[in-house]
């Protein structure tokens, strides 16, 4: 069963339309966030590590369809404002934005769910497009990067078993999602505590 999965993989990986399927995913996980972009750059990585896939080119149309994906996510956001201000999501990205400005972009690269939150936001509060372009630009190389050599690092210490190099990517992805997660958890919640109680109303006459 392994053997006929992996054989199916390398076929896959093989194929000269592969890099314009990870452009596309990479598109559509930008205002469509189940779809796999981040999974099929690191399975293409860990094919790079065997020579089935170009790594430079797998980063650069990874790269390029996470900034256009954005693009259309900041469009969105700014055609739908009105019905974006009430959503959770929309208010947590607000918030972030006002902390940490463009920055907040590159950041909520690797929350999920944060990624399309701050892109719809960042339309609907008409943040500037060069500087959303700039940060954007940083925020989608970066993630290419990041994944491309997670995959890769893993194929090449499982150069025999892509199977358990792409195991291991993937294993390295999820770990950093849920140390990123904790971590925002433990400083959101001392700063709650940290901050001063309200004083009760003065109810005397």
């Amino acid at each position: 069963m392994s053997h006929a999965v992996l054989g199916l993989i390398e076929q896959v990986m093989s194929s000269p339309w592969l890099y314009l399927v990870i452009f596309a995913l990479a598109l559509l996980d930008g205002f469509f966030p189940i779809v796999p972009a981040e999974t099929a750059v690191i399975t293409a990585g860990v094919f790079a590590a065997t020579g089935e896939t170009n790594l430079p080119l797998v980063i650069v149309v990874a790269a390029l369809g996470a900034f256009a994906g954005d693009h259309v996510s900041y469009l969105i956001g700014n055609k739908s404002a009105g019905r974006l201000r009430t959503k959770k999501a929309f208010v947590w990205a607000r918030q972030a934005l006002d902390e940490r400005g463009g920055l907040a972009l590159v950041v909520a690269r690797y929350i999920p769910g944060g990624r399309t939150a701050t892109t719809l936001t960042m339309g609907a509060v008409r943040y500037p497009l060069r500087s959303f372009s700039f940060f954007d630009g940083i925020a989608a190389s970066t993630w290419a990067v990041y994944s491309a050599l997670i995959g890769f690092f893993g194929g090449m210490a499982f150069e025999n078993d892509p199977i358990k190099g792409l195991l291991l990517g993937l294993g390295i992805a999820l770990s950093i999602t849920v140390i990123v997660e904790i971590v925002r958890w433990v400083r959101k919640r001392r700063a709650t505590q940290a901050s001063p109680d309200r004083l009760p109303a003065d109810t005397s006459v």
